[in-house]
């Protein structure tokens, strides 16, 4: 696994109204917590873990565009999350969770060619907004570089029963795609196979049919 690497976390007791609203935070939750780091996708994951955890919400993420390896700054990476929460005992809570997350999730890595193949067993408020599925479903999160991920995505929809629920059609902000499908968890570990063998399939052949 392709560790991820928290470059920046702040917290702000009591925000400015202003500040709050402008960036999505829920009325009566003043306080936040700020996180980048150089793994977008896991990052998301990670801040879903958060909304599992403690009473918070996800107020605002962004991929930056390019991807971490060609970031502006060095603790922008490759995307920025924040939480919001009522009170800053909350928010902390929840973003220790979002850290204890990154530390089990990151990419995994073939011939070269990186990739994200991670069933989530139950998903909360983030990641259920985001596929548009309820809290508690099992999602296959899966991203891959443009090829590989369009390629791997077709045999993961065929090696289960899942939903595509969402497409990261590509490129993304980082010059990558894939998406999330819904099913039972089985389901989604299977086809979190199926993509992991088919982007392994391109990195070893990627001219096969020529």
């Amino acid at each position: 696994m392709i560790p991820v690497r928290v470059l920046a976390v702040r917290y702000l007791a009591n925000a400015s109204p202003a500040l709050c609203a402008a960036l999505g935070a829920p009325k009566g939750y003043p306080s936040l917590g700020l996180i980048t780091t150089d793994c977008d996708d896991a990052t998301y994951i990670a801040l879903d873990a958060a909304t599992k955890a403690a009473e918070v919400e996800v107020a605002y993420s962004r991929s930056f565009y390019a991807g971490a390896a060609n970031a502006s700054t060095p603790n922008a990476g490759e995307v920025i999350g924040i939480l919001a929460a009522q009170t800053p005992g909350a928010v902390k809570s929840g973003m220790e969770a979002a850290l204890a997350a990154l530390g089990r999730i990151g990419f995994q890595e073939v011939e070269h060619v990186p990739y994200l193949a991670q069933t989530v067993s139950s998903v909360g408020g983030f990641l259920a907004r985001e596929a548009g599925v309820r809290q508690g479903t099992a999602l296959a999160y899966l991203i891959a570089p443009p090829l590989e991920g369009m390629y791997a995505l077709d045999a993961a929809l065929k090696a289960a029963d899942v939903t595509l629920c969402k497409l990261y059609a590509p490129p993304s902000e980082t010059n990558f795609g894939g998406g999330l499908l819904s099913g039972t968890q089985s389901a989604c570990e299977a086809a979190c196979a199926a993509f992991a063998d088919a982007v392994a399939e391109v990195a070893a052949r990627p001219l096969e049919s020529i």
